[in-house]
């Protein structure tokens, strides 16, 4: 089985866990692509729910398929979210961002009564680290914000665009991309010391958010964690 058949089964099965007159919160990312899509088709079956998005891409990709949105501005409260992950390990900690919207994917998770995480067997990990940790940063003194960070003792580039642009997140912001030469004993302590630099609007761990996590596996099995 190919990893997007594995993707695929995973947002399936995420989606078919949708519940008339919900209020459902889309993540961002290759495996999130699969639910919307099954999400899309179920909607036109009948299931009817309202949705949240954490990026400009999903939701466009829900809105052409139908799917009724709400304005962000005016909730409180999500009863479900479903999203992806680079990395997560055996506790459900995670590092999230690889598509740039960490901190809108934050939000949602936080705002949310329950996340379902949904990813391939390869995304599965004991200890974070082996993936970049992207780290959402202002543009105002942003060669300021970077020296702080390095001299915290992390290392790694802004992130840019496949045509040498700088990338920008949909706030309008930069992502450093911080690179470990060795795995995480302790990623909250580094979350921690990121996250009190000025400048430093979100980093990409994500901690005790994940309710369930789907995991599917190229031998065709599904297997859920809680």
């Amino acid at each position: 089985m190919t990893l997007d058949n594995c993707k695929k089964l995973a947002g399936i099965k995420a989606a078919d866990l949708i519940e008339d007159g919900m209020l459902v919160g889309i993540g961002t990312g290759s495996t999130v692509f699969f639910f919307i899509e099954r999400l899309i088709e179920r909607c036109k079956e009948g299931l009817s729910i309202s949705a949240v998005s954490s990026s400009e891409r999903s939701t466009k990709q829900a809105k052409e398929g139908g799917i009724v949105f709400k304005d962000i501005n005016t909730i409180t409260k999500i009863d479900l979210t479903v999203d992806g992950a680079d990395e997560i390990d055996h506790t459900g900690r995670m590092i999230k961002g690889g598509g740039g919207a960490l901190l809108r994917e934050k939000i949602l998770a936080s705002t949310s009564t329950s996340t379902i995480i949904i990813v391939d067997e390869t995304k599965t990990c004991e200890k974070l680290g082996k993936q970049k940790l992207p780290v959402e940063i202002v543009p105002f003194g942003i060669d300021a914000t970077i020296y702080k960070i390095n001299q915290q003792g992390y290392k790694g580039v802004v992130r840019k665009n496949s045509d040498g642009s700088i990338y920008y997140t949909d706030n309008d912001n930069i992502i450093y991309d911080i690179y470990f030469e060795h795995l995480l004993e302790e990623p909250e302590a580094d979350h921690l010391k990121l996250i009190n630099i000025p400048g430093v609007v979100e980093t990409g761990f994500f901690f005790n958010l994940a309710k369930k996590v789907i995991i599917a596996f190229e031998d065709g099995h599904i297997e859920e964690r809680n």
